[in-house]
């Protein structure tokens, strides 16, 4: 006998494939529309970030517009001084990397056999340096895409961050107009509510999250360029900015700094062995803030399944590249905070935070 299913089952199945559908179409456009999104999402992250702090200078007596101009003009004047100390150094290093990977192979040449990797690789950096070494003119040539798309990426960089500034600027000037109008959209009341309860749960959460985790960042670069600098290495600043980057990015931040410093390390100090020590210490103060500030100062309701954080990463880097990495916790918190609003998706917000006795949920 064929037992038919009921007809409210056939709509849950109904309603599932097409959140399936949406979410598909979502990523999608996401992926081939990155540079409209982007700005976007910078923008309203920004204004989230910002917007108690500005709701407060409106409690002393500030205008929205005002506040919202005092607190986008410190913000731009930040990414500008990061820019303008990082930017020659890294533009310097991008022009000069055949003579870093000669003087890396260089300096790797006592390493024992076992490495028969970096044996391998160094056969292709005598390449480079032999036909680098044949004329300037071909150092010119090889070296002019390298070039031209490290400048087509800034440009597009520099482009993101100026139309995510204004409209965070639009966003903070408008004050709760944005939230006025968005409640105006549902009909019943408790649909108000709810909407007003959800915008204001992501703002209050979100901003806590990212300033908190900007403040350690923050430190966290002060520290390394500190310890960076008196174990002689450098341009060490140049690594405290780069930490305090990459510190947004969890778990493989940390990994890619480690990486990089160790290889500055290599070709500046004369020895090996002194050189290990500069991404030792960087793995040591990452690791530490990762493992016992963070989690302090932050709190269990804003932590995340450290899976969820990982795969969310790894999406939106795939997406957006670097600057999708960047994104990926914010957007992935945003994310949960709706979640939790809302009963039928709380299971899926509950699996995305961690358990109460400090294990990871699972």
């Amino acid at each position: 006998m064929i037992r038919r299913t009921s007809l409210p089952e056939d709509i849950r199945a109904l309603r599932r494939g097409v959140a399936v559908l949406i979410t598909i179409l979502l990523l999608a456009t996401a992926y081939l529309a990155k540079d409209l999104v982007l700005p976007i999402i910078l923008g309203f992250l920004i204004a989230l970030t910002l917007s108690p702090i500005n709701r407060s200078l409106q409690r002393l007596g500030l205008p929205a517009s005002v506040g919202a101009v005092l607190l986008i003009t410190v913000t731009a004047g930040a990414v500008a001084a990061v820019i303008f100390f990082a930017g020659g150094t890294a533009r310097a290093w991008s022009q000069d990397i055949p003579g870093i990977l000669q003087e890396l192979r260089y300096k790797l040449t006592n390493v024992s056999d076992a490495i028969e990797s970096v044996k391998d690789a160094s056969k292709q950096v005598e390449e480079m340096a032999a036909a680098a070494d044949e004329g300037s003119e071909a150092v010119v040539v090889q070296q002019a895409p390298l070039l031209n798309s490290v400048l087509t990426v800034a440009a597009s960089t520099i482009t993101s961050i100026g139309v995510a500034m204004i409209l965070a600027l639009f966003l903070l000037s408008s004050g709760d107009l944005f939230y006025t109008k968005l409640v105006q959209t549902f009909q019943k009341m408790s649909e108000k509510k709810r909407a007003l309860s959800t915008v204001y749960d992501i703002e209050r959460r979100v901003s806590r999250y990212l300033l908190t985790i900007t403040l350690i960042n923050a430190g966290l670069g002060v520290v390394v360029a500190c310890v960076l600098y008196l174990i002689g290495l450098e341009y060490a600043y140049i690594w405290g900015i780069a930490a305090f980057l990459l510190n947004y990015v969890p778990i493989l931040g940390g990994i890619v700094g480690t990486i990089l410093v160790g290889v500055h390390a290599v070709v500046y100090f004369d020895t090996l062995s002194y050189a290990l020590l500069a991404p030792l210490l960087y793995q040591i103060l990452t690791s530490t803030e990762a493992q016992f500030v963070t989690p302090y100062l932050v709190g269990k309701r804003m932590e995340l399944n450290i899976v969820a954080v990982f795969l969310t990463i790894v999406l939106w880097a795939w997406i957006w590249g670097i600057a999708g990495a960047l994104v990926a916790v914010p957007v992935l918190l945003v994310f949960k905070v709706v979640c939790e609003n809302f009963p039928s998706l709380y299971a899926i917000g509950n699996f995305l935070g961690v358990a109460e006795d400090g294990r990871k949920a699972a």
